[in-house]
């Protein structure tokens, strides 16, 4: 099982493209937006290809084989 990598986010949530990009997941809002629509990324277990889908504390998102978790600061 892969480590889970905790990202700290300081607001209430954060849309997903912004997500990726900020864990360092991608370079640019473009290359997040393509893995996004590619089905490439999991919300909490689900495909999910809605870029704009508010990341919450508690939800983890998935990509490539690492898992990410946000988190509240």
């Amino acid at each position: 099982m892969t480590n889970t990598e905790k990202v700290m986010i300081t607001t209430e949530f954060i849309k997903l493209d912004s997500f990726l990009k900020y864990a360092g997941l991608t370079d640019t809002g473009g290359q997040a937006k393509e893995l996004v629509l590619d089905g490439q990324v999991k919300v909490n277990g689900e495909v999910c290809t809605m870029r704009g889908k508010k990341i919450r504390p508690g939800d983890v998102v998935e990509v490539q084989g690492a898992i990410f978790e946000a988190v509240q600061e």
